[in-house]
């Protein structure tokens, strides 16, 4: 459940704050006052794609933090993100230059993190959402939802995916001879480059090491013999004046015994440069300038680079594509058996898939009459005469990842009307109600559900049955509804009121919660009451007390 939304510099909102209830969440509001923007924050907390042209003018960033209870949480998501206690918040932040930031309780996660709870949390339903019980394609991806279904088709597209590939490699393998000839002669060619080059692992980048040694020999000596010699060959070089020095302090600490650790010293010091002298000396032996092998290096290496170019990123990389051509090279020159014995796993990848296929459709087909049963009942009393809702199941006899059904809704609101794809449905109210029985049935575990002008193509009693229907709706789950029916808002549990206000440049809107007085003046307003007209005050308060006693029935 959604305890709280706070929004800070998005779209035409500077800061508003808003406390939800458990019940029914009414939100209202002349045309055009933002009632939307709510719910397009709530969504982009919920990890929605976030334009950082929503950011309100003249601000730097836009923030929206929600409070959360954790009730509809499974375990293994409170575990996965820390989640304890019954709350949590979560935070968005977006900048002007696109960076997006993210939180849960504090702690900075993905935006991904965010939709994957929210997924959980809210579940979502906008009026453009009417337009995918349209499409047929998505019908199976709903009964499919309503069956559970999740585990199983991710099986099932392994197990298709096995069976392409077998069907990939055996037609690899009935190439003709021609082709055949073709692929081997390449495959060889490859495999003899790489050989031919005796590559190493790690051979490119022991070149790079040494490189810039060789390059720079010449001067790398000059200086190590100007460094050998301050150390030990020149007159006056270190090692002969530290030896010197020594020779005098140990006469002197035969004298004054405080000076023997100094003397210790110095001759410690004497013996490091000793050992430098002698490091440097044999770093001189060591270098190479001869410019043939020089040569020899740099050719290696640019033999390496274009290996690496044409085979792999690394020298790994070329190595594992030459044992895949090996494998090529055999797998052709052994193509006979390899094709019965392709043909063998293939046969019986197929009678594996088609086997699972069956149990899907079983599955599915006793999923459509459970769900077109669960429609019926959801929508019969939405203001509808003798409804009828089936789902039509459809084999298509070509296996894809998901079987070979196809799964259309089809739909009947009159007695005698024949059934018919709800594509071919002309109102809007009739797609509204449909809809609003749909997401009663599918909405899950999810403890909240939004609803943004679903009642779009009603009015009339046909408005009281939705709103009375979400508020029975509401006795088990959290709704949230954006409304411009005055029926519906009557229904409401807790009612608030968007206004939009301008001042000077800029425009604010207000989020208010209603109580009491202010819920009738509203619903009044809604009705086209003009301000304090008797009739339609008594009206506005007619409605509230109606859905109040049919809600204590």
């Amino acid at each position: 459940m959604l305890k709280s939304l706070e929004i800070k510099n998005f779209a035409i909102i500077s800061s508003v704050k808003v406390a939800f209830g458990a019940g029914l969440n009414i939100f209202t509001g002349e045309t055009g006052a933002g009632k939307s923007i709510v719910i397009e924050a709530l969504g982009f907390l919920l990890g929605a794609r976030g334009d950082s042209g929503l950011i309100k003018q003249g601000s730097s960033k836009m923030t929206v933090c929600g409070e959360f209870s954790s009730d509809s949480l499974s375990k293994a998501q409170l575990d996965k993100y820390g989640i304890k206690g019954a709350g949590f918040t979560l935070k968005r932040e977006l900048d002007v230059k696109g960076r997006n930031k993210a939180w849960i309780n504090d702690k900075a996660v993905l935006v991904a993190d965010l939709a994957d709870l929210g997924a959980d949390l809210v579940d979502f339903h906008g009026q453009h959402e009417h337009q995918t019980l349209f499409k047929a394609a998505a019908h199976l991806d709903l009964l499919d939802e309503f069956a559970g279904l999740g585990a199983e088709l991710a099986s099932f597209k392994k197990e298709y995916d096995a069976f392409v590939d077998l069907k990939h490699k055996l037609a690899a393998l009935e190439m003709s001879s021609e082709e055949k000839q073709r692929a081997l002669d390449l495959y060889k060619y490859q495999l003899e480059e790489i050989e031919k080059l005796n590559i190493r692992e790690g051979e490119d980048e022991e070149i790079e090491e040494v490189l810039p040694k060789m390059k720079n020999s010449g001067r790398l000596l000059q200086d190590a013999q100007t460094v050998y010699g301050y150390l030990s060959e020149m007159e006056g070089s270190a090692v002969e004046t530290l030896a010197k020095a020594l020779n005098a302090l140990r006469q002197m600490a035969e004298t004054d015994k405080t000076l023997q650790s100094a003397a210790e010293e110095l001759e410690s010091a004497l013996n490091c440069a000793g050992d430098t002298a002698s490091t440097i000396s044999a770093y001189q032996e060591g270098l190479d300038a001869d410019p043939e092998c020089l040569d020899k290096l740099l050719s290696r290496q640019e033999d390496l680079r274009r290996a690496k170019a044409k085979y792999g990123a690394t020298l790994k990389d070329v190595l594992a594509f030459a044992d895949t051509l090996r494998e090529k090279i055999s797998a052709l020159d052994c193509s006979g058996e390899n094709i019965a014995k392709l043909k063998q796993a293939l046969e019986k990848q197929d009678k594996k898939l088609l086997c699972l296929n069956e149990e899907l459709f079983k599955r599915r087909e006793a999923a459509s009459k459970a769900l077109a049963a669960r429609i019926k009942e959801e929508i019969s009393p939405l203001g509808f005469g003798k409804v009828r809702f089936e789902v039509s199941l459809d084999k298509r006899g070509e296996i894809g990842p998901k079987g070979d059904i196809a799964a259309e809704f089809l739909f009947s609101s009159n007695a005698g009307q024949a059934l018919r794809p709800l594509r071919n449905i002309a109102s809007g109210g009739e797609i509204s109600r449909l809809m609003l029985g749909l997401k009663t049935v599918l909405a899950g575990s999810c403890g909240t559900m939004v609803f943004d002008e679903i009642d779009a193509g009603i009015s009339g009693i046909t408005g009281k049955l939705v709103g009375r229907k979400m508020r029975t709706l509401a006795k088990n789950k959290q709704i949230i509804c954006v409304t411009h029916l005055a029926q519906v808002a009557a229904c409401g549990e807790k009612n608030f009121n968007i206004s939009k206000k301008e001042s000077g440049q800029s425009t604010e809107v207000e989020v208010r919660a209603l109580e009491g007085e202010d819920v009738i003046l509203e619903v009044a307003r809604m009705i086209g009451s003009s301000e304090g007209a008797k009739a339609g005050y008594q009206h506005a308060a007619d409605l509230i007390a109606e859905a109040l006693s049919v809600d204590l029935k």
